[in-house]
């Protein structure tokens, strides 16, 4: 790598990190009410801590606590993933599963340095061990969003509620694992600004995102997630508009 190229990476990344503390504040100053509002809900809800760290593998294999607002019963145990129907969901956890905002709290991790806006989702240690693609997507800090967030925003919905933890590693990990080493060859400003955008349609306004496996250009999703979730295709280029 040259000087030039040595100079437009370390702007690239200035850049990066200045959307990331500039939108995430502005994003927490104006989702404060509906902190507050969440925190109180979850404590009269059920006994325990509001906020919950989860271990993840950050950048440059860093482990770091993910903080999340708390959606299960205090002391829950199980497996690390979360099925749709999960009994260990509380009533408010719950509400807090289908809309994201469990997310939230990672305005927290972004602002802190450990995760960026858009990036890699963070995965579990035990994940990233058996998979060596994590050494090439652990070359950038791990997003709050991203294109494999994108393309599996209904993961909890299309797990095998038998046996989540094989589906998960069969079937959606390698997708995810796929999109995730697409976005660390083509990550650029812009695409991370598209990312945000598209993140904003599948969160505010409910609407499932397809993002192509080639390209990780995103679009609303023609057919029923439903039957996308049967064939296994929510990745294939057919499902955008």
């Amino acid at each position: 790598m040259n000087h030039r190229e040595k100079r437009a990476v370390c702007f690239d990344r200035m850049l990066k990190r200045q959307l990331d503390l500039v939108v995430a504040c502005l994003i927490g100053l104006l989702s404060l009410p509906v902190l507050l509002i969440v925190a109180a809900a979850i404590k009269l809800d059920s006994r325990g801590p509001v906020f919950y760290r989860c271990q993840r593998v950050g950048h440059l294999g860093r482990s770091f606590g993910m903080l999340k607002f708390r959606k299960m019963y205090d002391g829950a145990a199980g497996a690390c993933l979360t099925a749709r129907d999960d009994d260990r969901f509380t009533r408010v956890g719950r509400f807090l599963a289908r809309t994201k905002l469990d997310e939230l709290p990672q305005l927290w991790n972004v602002m802190a340095g450990q995760m960026s806006l858009v990036g890699p989702r963070p995965e579990d240690p035990g994940f990233v061990e058996s998979h060596p693609e994590f050494e090439t997507i652990l070359a950038l800090k791990p997003g709050m969003t991203g294109l494999s967030q994108l393309a599996f925003a209904n993961e909890s919905e299309i797990l095998a509620q038998d046996d989540p933890i094989t589906d998960y590693v069969d079937r959606i990990l390698p997708q995810k694992i796929a999109l995730d080493c697409l976005y660390v060859d083509r990550r650029s400003v812009a695409m991370d600004v598209r990312v945000l955008l598209w993140t904003v349609v599948a969160v505010v306004f409910r609407r499932d995102i397809a993002v192509h496996r080639d390209t990780g250009h995103q679009g609303l999703r023609r057919r029923p997630h439903t039957e996308l979730a049967a064939v296994g295709s929510a990745l294939q280029p057919e499902t955008e508009s």
